[in-house]
């Protein structure tokens, strides 16, 4: 059994159920989590290196103060979390963590620096990522259905294929942003411009 306050060292867990549980100041490095049920739980003060969580359920966990370094999300639940809440260091010298095949609806991003991570083929509707750095990011094949992007910056992120993203030009930075048709029209929505498609 997990405990607080404790370190734990390349550990392989299977169908653990930490569903509501209370746990901090715990260090996983190099550790490998499937199957996993974290719904709800609190993760105070933990820190996750070079770790894996594949077909884990982290739906409504709380993180304050988490370190996220080199860790992968595969094939997982990852609904309603607020990022924010993690410790993001000033300088970062490794990527926190990349995502694919995941579900991240209804989750917050807000002001955290994700750049040059994979969001890749991932499920995230009614996101927030309002004054993130997605300078570089990755999120091929993703769904961004009512995603929030206010104040964020995606120079050189990579849109093409991502899919139902709305994002404002004027009110984000898309220098060097890679996007594919037809999706990439949407950009021309929240312009004050009349578009004609006429059949010559």
């Amino acid at each position: 059994m997990i405990q607080s306050n404790t370190d734990y060292t390349e550990q392989v867990y299977q169908n653990l159920d930490l569903t509501q549980v209370t746990l901090q100041s715990i260090t996983f490095q190099d550790c490998e989590f499937e199957q996993c049920n974290f719904s709800e739980a609190v993760l105070k003060h933990c820190r996750f290196i070079n770790c894996l969580f594949k077909n884990c359920d982290l739906s409504l966990a709380e993180i304050p103060d988490c370190v996220f370094q080199e860790t992968q999300f595969e094939t997982s639940k990852l609904v309603g979390i607020n990022w924010s809440q993690a410790h993001w260091p000033a300088r970062r010298l490794w990527e926190p963590l990349g995502f694919k095949k995941c579900a991240l609806n209804h989750s917050t991003f807000l002001g955290v620096d994700l750049s040059a991570i994979k969001i890749k083929r991932c499920e995230a509707s009614n996101v927030d990522f309002r004054e993130a750095n997605l300078a570089k990011v990755d999120f091929a094949f993703t769904n961004l259905k009512d995603s929030l992007f206010q104040k964020t910056k995606l120079t050189g992120a990579d849109l093409r294929y991502a899919r139902n993203y709305q994002i404002d030009p004027s009110h984000n930075t898309l220098t060097g942003a890679k996007f594919s048709l037809p999706e990439a029209l949407a950009l021309l929505y929240s312009m004050d411009i009349e578009l004609i498609d006429e059949d010559f």
